[in-house]
């Protein structure tokens, strides 16, 4: 395993922004950055043994700054949406920036994802490291928070993900990459296809946010258990779909225990051949069909992203769950670790 480390630019403060790139014995790499401990490439083999870069991105590095997009970026306190930016903790409601009208989202108007981390390497990893204080984004509790990274020769990019407080608190951490298997600007992902080991979902309101309880996916078009493209049903009159432009919801992983290792599902793309398969020790899957991408700036070949240009496949908790006492709790004590993984291990078939 090779790792290069090279200043990509600064920061107009004078900060440093690094460039990683992780590079196993195949030559498969993975590209990463300080802005929002990010993903800024992962080039894997087709079927001709062919290396492309298969994560959307931007050419320069400034365009990470306040990106709407949040492309491949580690997103939080709190990934997705809670409702009216609103919830109550140990007694006391806490009232988070609207930066999502009218819900709270990806922690906020400068959340993790819009920070620089403190960085380092060690043998076949990079580590990403950040302060969040007390009252960030309004958030209680000052809290440590590292990504790893872990990249090997069998193409499997591990990330974990670990944090401390000192003050009763919310957590919810993944990474916001977005996969366009065929290669970053290659079209749309609607001919991928997608399986999902959850056999039920959350339908949510017009802004996003979860109605409540799960709701089984048999016979609606948000069925994945068997493999299917992104596109068959992805125009359907059906009111999730219609109101979200796609798929912007997330799935309830069967089998789930915290802590526990469960699939989550994979991608598929038939013209190259690659796939992607996810694990995690999350509860749920998001999956975001990049419905909002057309107009948020230039991808890594110079040419503006467009609307379901790259599929996100982020494992987290449920949205909104600090407000519904049914789902897996989002709560972080003092003395307690937060510990989660997101594993997606490339290949072809």
């Amino acid at each position: 395993m090779n790792i290069e480390q090279n200043v990509w630019g600064f920061t107009p403060e004078g900060e440093a922004v690094i460039l990683y790139t992780m590079t196993n014995s195949s030559g498969a790499y993975v590209k990463l950055t300080n802005i929002g401990a990010a993903i800024v490439g992962i080039g894997v083999p087709d079927r001709t043994g062919k290396i492309e870069d298969v994560v959307l991105g931007f050419g320069d590095y400034k365009d990470y700054f306040g990106d709407s997009a949040y492309l491949g970026k580690t997103v939080g306190r709190y990934a997705n949406r809670i409702a009216r930016g609103r919830f109550e903790l140990d007694g006391e409601e806490y009232k988070l920036a609207i930066n999502n009208p009218p819900n709270h989202l990806h922690g906020g108007t400068k959340g993790l994802a819009e920070v620089l981390w403190q960085s380092r390497t060690e043998v076949n990893r990079v580590i990403f490291s950040h302060i969040s204080p007390d009252g960030d984004e309004r958030y209680p509790g000052n809290i440590g928070v590292e990504v790893v990274y872990d990249w090997n020769d069998e193409c499997e990019l591990e990330i974990t993900y670990y944090a401390k407080t000192d003050k009763p608190t919310i957590l919810n951490l993944t990474n916001h990459v977005y996969f366009n298997l065929k290669g970053e600007g290659r079209g749309t992902i609607h001919d991928h296809f997608l399986q999902l080991n959850a056999s039920s979902y959350l339908p949510t309101d017009n802004t996003a946010i979860p109605l409540g309880k799960p709701e089984a996916v048999e016979d609606t078009p948000m069925d994945f258990i068997s493999e299917k493209t992104i596109g068959l049903d992805i125009d359907k009159d059906f009111v999730q779909l219609v109101q979200a432009r796609g798929y912007d919801h997330t799935w309830v992983l069967n089998d789930w225990e915290k802590g526990k290792m469960v699939d989550a599902g994979y991608l598929y793309e038939p013209s190259t051949g690659r796939t992607v398969y996810v694990k995690t020790t999350q509860p749920g899957i998001q999956v975001y069909t990049g419905n909002y991408l057309g107009g948020c700036g230039k991808n890594k070949n110079g040419e503006e992203h467009i609307d379901k240009g790259g599929v996100a496949l982020e494992c987290q908790l449920f949205p909104n769950s600090p407000n519904e006492p049914d789902y897996p709790s989002a709560v972080l004590r003092p003395g307690e670790d937060y510990e989660e993984h997101i594993i997606f291990r490339f290949g072809i078939k």
